[in-house]
């Protein structure tokens, strides 16, 4: 018995759940800001972990409920966006500024233009291309700023890397949705997996880690970015 045979106060209200299962993103977004105040930025990851996942999934569940139609009030493509600037932009860039990575300053003045820029970006009608890539780096500084804390690198590079990003959001380059994207569907979500693992591990020593962690959020990193390189290969289905 699929959802279309189930009464409709029922399908109504799984609609309506996967909404809220969304809205709880925002929840964790205040637990990540308030652990990114205290300057305890293992906690404030491993809550923008917990979104992370919490955005990963609410899609595919939001398509199994059918919510355009048994919850249309609510509009889930701007409930989803609200939640994603919250937990990819502005938890981030508070833990940016709260941290030691660079001078306060730096950090202050830094996030303010990731902010706005991120803003603009968010509001793209154009922010994906149709075949699920997206248009410019995708505003996840939530990654961004983890692989400063992880990797930490001398603050001027960090700075510079954190502009790039801010830059990279309007370019016409592409980035992989690793869920959603078909060519090199199964490498991508295993290499995924393997973030989540490094991550972890790296959440579970305070973010202060020896070099192989380091080294494999450096492949990581390089096999996202060299994925656009491949997108219309013939090989790469």
């Amino acid at each position: 018995m699929t959802l279309d045979d189930k009464p409709e106060p029922v399908r109504r209200a799984a609609g309506f759940s996967v909404h809220v299962f969304t809205a709880s993103g925002g929840a964790v977004a205040l637990l990540a800001l308030y652990a990114a105040i205290e300057r305890d930025f293992a906690i404030c990851f491993a809550w923008l972990g917990l979104a992370l996942f919490i955005d990963g999934i609410d899609g595919t569940l939001a398509r199994a409920a059918k919510v355009h139609e048994t919850a249309a009030r609510i509009d889930g493509v701007v409930l989803d966006l609200v939640v994603d600037f919250l937990t990819y932009v502005l938890v981030p860039v508070i833990a940016l500024w709260r941290s030691d990575l660079m001078p306060t300053p730096v950090a202050f003045w830094l996030g303010l233009v990731v902010t706005l820029a991120s803003t603009l970006y968010f509001a793209d009608t154009h922010m994906k291309t149709k075949d699920h890539w997206f248009r410019g780096f995708p505003a996840l500084w939530n990654i961004a700023v983890l692989y400063l804390f992880v990797l930490r690198l001398p603050w001027m590079l960090s700075a510079a890397l954190l502009v790039l990003g801010t830059v990279a959001m309007f370019v016409p380059v592409v980035f992989v949705h690793p869920l959603r994207v078909v060519k090199l569907r199964i490498v991508t979500i295993g290499v995924t997996i393997l973030w989540f693992a490094l991550a972890s591990a790296a959440l579970v020593q305070g973010l202060v880690v020896d070099w192989p962690i380091k080294a494999g959020f450096a492949v990581v990193a390089l096999y996202f970015l060299a994925l656009p390189l491949v997108r219309h290969s013939p090989w790469a289905e």
